[in-house]
């Protein structure tokens, strides 16, 4: 600011206004400022070394609070959001000491424009437009300050919220702490119930063992006594004799049973003799698995069977059903499985006159045991010679392998495989049916588009395959027979 002229002296330093020694200032020394472009005062920058203000430092903290907030255990949020708390109660008190700050410079600012209009009125010449600057710069100084105090009053604004924001925060953590801590509490309280009901539950089981071995060994007790008291009663030799007797009782009520089936038999068959004097044909074989069944002619007149037309058919053995089995056209027969329990008939007609013969009881198995035997294993193969392969005759008769499994059949030589299948509903598997020697030892399968006729070296082996391979499918809810058998 420009000096006042020795010559002012004589007005004396009663004509100028003091400056009222109630105001603070805020430092020591008078602020710098330097005119800029339009007379607009601006101020010097101050280093600061302080570091950032306190409201970056909030703001800062607040962002890393939200951006860890997933990471961060509930106490530790809680924590957090009491030390922001604290800051912005801190920052709060600070904006207020500067509003009071603010205050003051626009009293000392009113006070110095006061005292420079009144000297302005007394000086003259350059003196006077130095005082007229001096008022310019005063009052630009008042608009910054009312600039600065707007600048406060939004950041005071800022605080506020921001102050609000971490006090609901901070309560909602604590209430989510308070409900933690409720919920743990509750869940290790239920499992102390559970620990003691276990607990409880353990001692119940352990006293109700001790009283069950308790009257299991007291009835053991008893039954033993019970049995001493019943062998001193009973002789020894009397109960052996009466075993014996019992033993030659079974065995004599076994062979009459077996005597009184050969008799029915033998009257059956002495029935059917008398029936077939009659008749023009009778039925030959052994009405069992492994056997070869063969229509013959049994009077003069009887028509030649090359001149007839045979179905053999398939009945229960109360007559309730009968079916025709499919490809069964021949004078012979040979029965297999699907046989046993059934009793076979064989219808013979001629320029529309029919006859039957019959067998006289059920087809006998006679394979049981020797089944279960081969089902105790997981598979089993059995010596074949191909036939036939797909309706053709195969030239060739060397030795294959029948392989019947639990999930699938194959047929191979060697490291060579000519057909396998899974059992399903398009597989078929039956005895031949056609006019053949080897008829009760031929097989007919038909996997996946092809079929074969297969020679087993037994009738045995040939019915074993059968009842095994439908067993196996069974398992899986698969019905195996032949073309058109109704199953």
């Amino acid at each position: 600011m420009t000096k006042v002229s020795p010559d002012l002296g004589s007005m004396g330093s009663q004509e100028v206004l003091a400056v009222s020694a109630d105001v603070s200032f805020a430092s020591d020394c008078f602020p710098k400022y330097k005119l800029g472009p339009d007379n607009q005062v601006l101020e010097e920058p101050k280093d600061d070394n302080k570091g950032p203000p306190l409201k970056e430092v909030v703001e800062r903290e607040t962002a890393q609070l939200s951006e860890q907030h997933k990471r961060l255990s509930v106490r530790d949020l809680a924590s957090k959001f009491d030390k922001n708390l604290a800051a912005a109660a801190k920052l709060s008190n600070e904006a207020k000491l500067r509003e009071v700050a603010s205050l003051e410079g626009h009293v000392l600012l009113k006070k110095l424009r006061d005292a420079l209009e009144s000297l302005r009125g007394r000086l003259t010449g350059q003196n006077k437009e130095d005082v007229e600057k001096a008022i310019s710069m005063v009052e630009a100084l008042a608009v910054k300050l009312t600039q600065k105090e707007g600048e406060l009053i939004q950041e005071k604004f800022e605080v506020k919220k921001l102050v609000n924001f971490l006090k609901q925060a901070s309560e909602d953590a604590k209430k989510l702490v308070s409900q933690e801590n409720s919920f743990a509490c509750a869940e290790i309280e239920s499992a102390r119930a559970v620990v003691q009901r276990f607990g409880e539950a353990l001692e119940e089981e352990e006293r109700n063992s001790q009283t069950s071995k308790k009257q299991d060994v007291e009835e053991l007790l008893r039954e033993v006594q019970e049995a001493r008291r019943i062998k001193l009663l009973h002789q020894p030799s009397k109960v052996m004799d009466m075993e014996h007797e019992l033993r030659a009782l079974r065995l004599q009520i076994r062979e009459k049973s077996i005597f009184s089936f050969k008799l029915q038999k033998e009257l059956t068959m002495s029935k059917r003799a008398e029936e077939n004097r009659s008749r023009l044909y009778i039925l030959d074989g052994c009405e069992a698995l492994g056997s070869t069944l063969r229509v013959r002619p049994c009077a003069d007149n009887a028509p030649a069977l090359c001149k007839c037309s045979i179905q053999w058919f398939r009945t229960s053995f109360d007559g309730s059903q009968r079916d025709a089995i499919s490809g069964a056209n021949s004078p012979s027969y040979a029965p297999e499985p699907l046989d046993v329990g059934r009793i076979l008939e064989a219808e013979i007609i001629l320029n529309g006159n029919k006859d039957y013969v019959a067998t006289i009881g059920p087809i006998d198995p006679g394979l049981e045991s020797h089944i279960e035997t081969l089902m105790r294993k997981s598979n089993a193969d059995f010596t074949v010679t191909i036939s036939q392969m797909n309706g053709q005759d195969h030239q060739s008769h060397s030795s294959h392998t029948f392989h019947v499994g639990r999930t699938r059949i194959k047929l191979f030589r060697g490291w060579m495989t000519k057909a396998r299948d899974i059992y399903s509903t398009s597989m078929q598997l039956c005895g031949v049916r056609s006019d053949s020697s080897v008829a009760a030892k031929g097989l007919f399968w038909q996997p996946r588009e092809k079929s074969f006729v297969l020679t087993f070296e037994s009738e045995w082996d040939r019915n074993a395959a059968i009842m095994l391979a439908r067993k196996y499918a069974l398992d899986g809810n698969v019905m195996l027979g032949g073309p058109d058998d109704h199953l």
